[in-house]
């Protein structure tokens, strides 16, 4: 015969027994989770180490880089890109690396990035953008660092100063500095205002009527002629712009260095101003002459 025990009629165990038993669960948890503490411990250490070296090798390389560049004779727009992507390059590779000292395989980080790639380039489409742009623009070269460059989109410009991955870095005239996204830069039209070793100095100047027009011509020539910084590049040229409503235009050009070619411009419209005063030469404004008629 067989004797049946429910939970009705088994007998409660002990408080200290259940204690013991409780305990005893709790220290093998522990003693199971100490292994695991010393590995990520370990791990979180060796990781540190890992970036730290990796750190320094970056920064050598990149030194190198620069060596290698410097003789080579590079752009230095060209330079600075290919730095950036070498740099990102090897910070990808430095965390891959720490990463596989926790048991992240590189496997798993090509699948989560395979997973995440249409939504990182659904986010990043402006970024990506630029950075094509970026590479447009080293290959078509339509400007290089240290050119005085007008984006015509927004109307910046300034001297580049820098060429990254996303960005091109203008220093304006008042030394701001402004960041225009490459695919701006690549997409629109733009003026570069020192790609020539030369600019043609092409100013009018509006004279009444009644002023001499071959006197007027002969001041801007001797302007022209005794100009420090003017180039035999192209010869001066003097004429009778337009006849406008309420002057004639008479205009100026002449070739001059582009590293001199603002303070030429301001030099010489003072001198203009100042000659044409002198021989009594009016410098027309726009007016209007009202006549009344007696009825």
């Amino acid at each position: 015969m067989m004797l049946l025990l429910t939970a009705d009629t088994a007998a409660p165990l002990p408080e200290d027994l259940v204690e013991d038993i409780q305990k005893g669960v709790i220290q093998q948890q522990l003693e199971s989770l100490i292994p695991k503490f010393w590995s990520f411990l370990w791990c979180a250490v060796l990781a540190i180490v890992v970036f730290f070296i990796g750190t320094r090798i970056i920064k050598a390389i990149i030194k190198i880089f620069h060596k290698a560049m410097s003789l080579k004779d590079v752009d230095p727009g060209v330079e600075t890109f290919l730095e950036s992507v070498l740099r990102w390059i090897m910070y990808i590779i430095l965390i891959t690396i720490i990463l596989g000292l926790f048991g992240v395989t590189t496997t798993s980080i090509s699948a989560a990035v395979a997973g995440l790639g249409v939504t990182i380039g659904l986010a990043l489409q402006g970024a990506l953008s630029n950075f094509a742009g970026g590479i447009l623009i080293l290959l078509m070269h339509p400007f290089k660092v240290g050119d005085y460059i007008i984006e015509h989109a927004t109307g910046q410009e300034g001297t580049v100063s820098r060429i990254n991955i996303i960005y091109t870095t203008l220093k304006m005239v008042d030394g701001r500095l402004v960041q225009i996204p490459n695919g701006t830069l690549s997409a629109a039209s733009l003026t570069n205002c020192t790609a020539q070793e030369y600019r043609l100095f092409n100013e009018t100047v509006g004279i009444s009527y009644d002023s001499d027009i071959k006197r007027a011509k002969e001041i801007l020539q001797d302007i022209a002629e005794k100009t420090e910084h003017r180039l035999e590049l192209a010869p001066i040229q003097t004429f009778v712009a337009d006849l406008s409503d309420s002057s004639v235009k008479i205009g100026l050009r002449f070739a001059v260095a582009t590293s001199q070619y603002w303070p030429v411009k301001w030099e010489t419209l003072e001198e203009i101003k100042r000659r044409f005063d002198e021989a009594d030469i009016e410098i027309c404004f726009n007016q209007l002459d009202v006549n009344l008629k007696q009825l």
